[in-house]
């Protein structure tokens, strides 16, 4: 059974309807709740609920990307995105869950989108081939 939290900075935070959360925004995790429960013993456990991964198909499109020789993820996902710590989001995009699968195949394609939830009018399919 999951307790009310008590940190007192996050029950005043609570109570005023503001986002908390113990991830920087940029966190796959920031949207994702922290609980905790209490073991037999009295220890209070903290936890991060689990994060359901969305399916590629939900993200829209932007163009791919051709994995050449010695391409590291940060720098990919840098050029795209402009953070190389948002990584995870070529991650989701791609179907992926451990990142270094999407450079260890020189030639591969990686889907480049918009985050989740994000769409534009245009139909996203512009395929170009950012190297």
């Amino acid at each position: 059974m999951a307790s009310l939290p008590t940190n007192p900075l996050q029950i005043i935070l609570q109570q005023t309807g503001q986002v908390t959360s113990y991830f920087a925004p940029s966190s796959r995790y920031y949207p994702i709740a922290v609980t905790s429960l209490t073991s037999a013993d009295g220890a209070v456990i903290n936890y991060v609920r689990r994060r359901f991964v969305p399916r590629a198909g939900q993200y829209q499109l932007l163009q791919l990307h051709t994995v050449t020789e010695g391409q590291r993820l940060d720098n990919i996902t840098n050029q795209y995105i402009g953070d190389p710590t948002m990584f995870w989001q070529l991650c989701d995009a791609n179907n992926v869950l451990d990142p270094a699968e999407l450079t260890v195949t020189i030639g591969r394609q990686i889907r480049i989108t918009l985050p989740q939830g994000i769409k534009t009018s245009s139909n996203g399919n512009n395929n170009n081939n950012g190297q």
